[in-house]
């Protein structure tokens, strides 16, 4: 049998030791439950616009805590939970963002996203693909939102982090940055929470 190399043997101690590996709901739903209970970000009566939806694990969460549930990505979901609709394609286009408004129908109370970009492994790059899309979930927050809606939208720490949170912080009444327990402890991903202002 071959030897195991270090860094193999690392990340098998590493998932030997995450509470989160094994558990029949993936870590992406225990991260919004646990963003939801700090920040009380659904109720029953709330419709719920998730950005970079799949695999569907927020989305499984949202339709279980939200009225309306619009959940959008590249690629298809493998199951679409009852209460929800998908629109696929890139929410970077204006046709697609038409059919999510479409869908929401007067405006929405949360605006989730969880987009990060297909890495390159150039750093450099992949930060700033990332603060794109970073900005492009909160232009769509500020459109969409309702007066006293939630943003949550994921951010890496690196270069430009600082310019993008103060843009946030410039357009939101509220902005608190969270790293929920169920995030790797070595990820450089945390999550802004922003509060539109009420009128």
């Amino acid at each position: 049998m071959a030897k195991r190399s270090k860094s193999s043997a690392a990340w098998l101690a590493r998932q030997r030791r995450d509470p989160f590996v094994g558990r029949t709901a993936s870590r992406a739903h225990f991260k919004l439950e646990q963003l939801d209970a700090r920040f009380r970000l659904t109720a029953p009566s709330r419709c719920a616009v998730e950005l970079g939806a799949a695999p569907g694990g927020w989305t499984a969460y949202l339709a279980q805590r939200c009225r309306r549930v619009v959940a959008c990505d590249l690629v298809a979901l493998p199951a679409l939970p009852r209460g929800a609709c998908f629109v696929q394609g890139d929410v970077q286009e204006a046709a697609v963002q038409l059919r999510i408004e479409a869908a929401i129908d007067g405006g929405a109370d949360l605006v989730l996203s969880d987009m990060a970009p297909n890495m390159s492994g150039n750093r450099t790059l992949d930060q700033a693909r990332s603060e794109a899309l970073a900005e492009c979930a909160a232009e769509l927050a500020l459109r969409w939102l309702r007066p006293g809606g939630q943003l949550v939208v994921k951010l890496f720490h690196g270069a430009g982090f600082d310019a993008v949170l103060a843009r946030l912080r410039s357009d939101f009444a509220r902005v608190a940055i969270a790293k929920p327990p169920a995030s790797r402890a070595a990820s450089r991903e945390v999550y802004a929470v922003a509060a539109l202002g009420v009128k």
